[in-house]
């Protein structure tokens, strides 16, 4: 267990970044300052003690503590968290450092640009945990669930593989069932129970439980 005491913040971590950001590079004229680079990685050493390649991906993975707890109780799976946010990125890292982590890391990144530089067919397991809503019609554009994100995920993930999704918005979650049961490729689960949802609780989920609000949580198999 992770003593998260020893690692202060240091700085306020923002909730949102800048709009640009939501938006593909290529769809865009020219790099905005703080945008997330691309990535092109090919030696996985740099990035993961062990050397070895992610299995599992937690995309918007905000300030990790899942992510970390994670790999903590996991430690065959290679964990990748993919965020927005730098500062979050950054002490996320410095906690994976601090700890000797073998099997975590965070990239500041942005998917709306694909994740080439993950191979197909390589992924066990897909975390898409409590995403910003971004309920006004004007944002719509900001949600990094798409038909473009689940046909990435299929391709990623190993058959049999699973995308996990959870949030507590209900709009949202019938956004992404939606999305889901149109695109054809995954056969869907709803979890009731969270005894059967065997995960490390996020900082989002244990408000949801504290607060008695509902979580809708949903297993997609390839």
């Amino acid at each position: 267990m992770i003593d998260f005491n020893k690692y202060p913040f240091g700085q306020k971590i923002r909730h949102h970044v800048s709009a640009t950001n939501y938006i593909p590079l290529a769809e865009l004229p020219k790099l905005p300052d703080g945008y997330p680079p691309l990535l092109n990685i090919s030696d996985w050493s740099e990035y993961f003690r062990n050397g070895k390649k992610p299995n599992i991906l937690d995309i918007g993975c905000g300030k990790g503590k899942f992510l970390l707890n994670y790999a903590t109780e996991n430690d065959t799976d290679n964990i990748l968290g993919i965020e927005l946010r730098t500062e979050a990125v950054d002490w996320i890292n410095r906690v994976i450092d601090g700890e000797g982590l073998q099997n975590a890391r965070a990239v500041w990144y942005s998917v709306v640009n694909g994740i080439d530089f993950i191979e197909n067919n390589s992924i066990d397991t897909i975390f898409y945990l409590f995403p910003d809503p971004w309920p006004k019609t004007r944002h719509f554009k900001r949600r990094a669930f798409t038909t473009e994100f689940i046909e990435m995920c299929y391709n990623k993930l190993k058959e049999g593989g699973n995308l996990f999704l959870a949030t507590d918005v209900d709009y949202v979650n019938e956004y992404q069932l939606k999305l889901i049961n149109s695109s054809q490729k995954f056969s869907i689960e709803i979890i009731q129970d969270r005894q059967k949802w065997n995960f490390p609780i996020t900082n989002k989920e244990r408000f949801c439980i504290e607060k008695d609000i509902e979580v809708f949580r949903t297993v997609c198999s390839k």
